[in-house]
């Protein structure tokens, strides 16, 4: 039973993210050793859903705080020559501009991917 992982629970203890153990136990969030988010593989896709069929450019897995998302996202709005916003963590950038901003993105980041078609 140790190996699953937790679908939903309605228990008011918390558990970690990245290890699934709760958080008292969890180890991935000591001082000193990697985050986990920082292992994340940035996604770029598109979605049209709920924008009146104009498309945008998603990028998600960036483990930045929220200042240093807001930096990146006014720098790839620049290099578009568009508009975008940060929400939720996730950079969109109005069009479809994924190949541009994978080429920006892998001269800063390990792994860039561009999901979906």
């Amino acid at each position: 039973m140790s190996e699953s992982r937790l679908v939903y629970t309605t228990s008011s203890s918390a558990n970690c993210r990245g290890c699934h153990k709760p958080l008292q136990k969890c180890r991935c969030r000591l001082p000193g050793s990697q985050p986990v988010a920082a292992e994340k593989i940035i996604r770029i896709g598109r979605e049209t859903k709920g924008r009146k069929g104009k498309g945008v450019s998603l990028i998600s897995g960036l483990a930045l705080s929220e200042d240093d998302l807001k930096t990146l996202a006014k720098q790839l709005k620049a290099l578009c020559g568009s508009g975008g916003t940060v929400k939720n963590g996730v950079i969109e950038i109005q069009g479809d501009h994924r190949e541009l901003l994978k080429q920006h993105l892998e001269k800063q980041f390990k792994q860039v991917k561009l999901a979906g078609s």
